[in-house]
C-alpha cells in the first residue's frame, strides 16, 4: 500500500499546552480514566515539558537482554541503518537514555546508550513524532517509521506497533503485516517511587520471541 509521506502533524492542546500546564501531548492519546490508572510518577514522566535545549536524562542497568538466532541476526543485520534493536546479550551493566524535544517536527529525540564488556557502547538514536492516523509514530532513521498505539495495562504504559512504513520523498509504503520483522511491545511500569521498568520485547508470530530486553532506571536530572 502507498500514499504521500506528508502527514499532518497530530495537532490538538498538547501541542499548544501552555508551561503551566506542561506536556499533554501523550496524555491526548489515552482517554482519561486510562491515564488516571497510571502510578503518579509515570503521569509526571510523561507530562514533563523539555524546554528547547535541555535534556531529560535517565540512569540505570540493564537486568535481562537475550536472542533467539533469527533475533540476533536481524539485530545485526539493522546495523547498515543505525543499528536500531540492541546487538549485545550483556547484563548488569550501565544503560543510560536521555530525552531532547525536536523543535522542527514537535517531537522527541530519544538517544539510548547500552555498555558491553566487549567494546563500545551501543548508542541508539529515535524520534518520536505526534503524528499519524494513531497520533504517534516512532523514527529510526533511512525513511523507516514505526506508527504506534499506546494503552494502560495493569499499571503500566505500553507501546505496540500498528504498522511499519517506509518513506521515499513524499511517497509512504506500509509494509504488510507478514513483511514486518515481528510485534513491537514496549513497556514502562513503575517499581518503586522514582525508579521504573523499561522493557522492549520483538516477537514473530512464526519464530517466537526474537529478543527481549529489559531494565531498571531512574531520572538523574534535566
Amino acid at each position: 500500500m502507498a500514499y504521500p509521506a506528508r502527514r499532518k502533524v497530530f495537532e490538538g492542546p498538547s501541542v499548544q499546552a501552555s508551561e503551566h500546564l506542561g506536556d499533554l501531548r501523550f496524555r491526548s492519546l489515552l482517554p482519561t480514566c486510562d491515564w488516571q490508572q497510571l502510578p503518579e510518577d509515570v503521569r509526571r514522566r510523561f507530562s514533563k515539558r523539555v524546554r528547547d535545549g535541555e535534556t531529560a536524562v535517565f540512569v540505570g542497568r540493564l537486568t535481562v537482554q537475550r536472542h533467539n538466532r533469527l533475533g540476533w541476526l536481524l539485530a545485526n543485520a539493522l546495523r547498515v541503518i543505525g543499528s536500531p534493536l540492541p546487538v549485545f546479550d550483556d547484563t548488569d551493566v550501565a544503560s543510560v537514555v536521555t530525552v531532547t524535544e525536536d523543535v522542527a517536527t514537535g517531537g522527541q529525540v530519544w538517544t539510548r546508550l547500552y555498555a558491553n564488556r566487549s567494546g563500545f557502547p551501543q548508542i541508539i538514536h529515535s524520534a518520536k513524532r505526534f503524528c499519524g492516523p494513531t497520533g504517534l509514530e516512532e523514527y529510526i532513521g533511512c525513511g523507516i517509521t514505526i506508527a504506534l498505539r499506546i494503552s494502560v495495562e495493569d499499571g503500566a504504559l505500553v507501546f505496540r506497533d500498528h504498522a511499519y512504513h517506509f518513506d521515499i520523498g513524499r511517497l509512504r509504503l506500509t509494509l504488510p503485516r507478514w513483511l514486518a520483522p515481528g510485534r513491537l511491545t514496549v513497556r514502562h511500569e513503575e517499581t518503586e517511587r522514582g525508579r521504573f521498568r523499561f522493557s522492549l520485547e520483538l516477537s514473530h508470530p512464526l519464530f517466537g520471541e526474537l529478543l527481549y530486553q529489559e531494565g531498571l532506571y531512574r531520572e538523574e536530572r534535566a
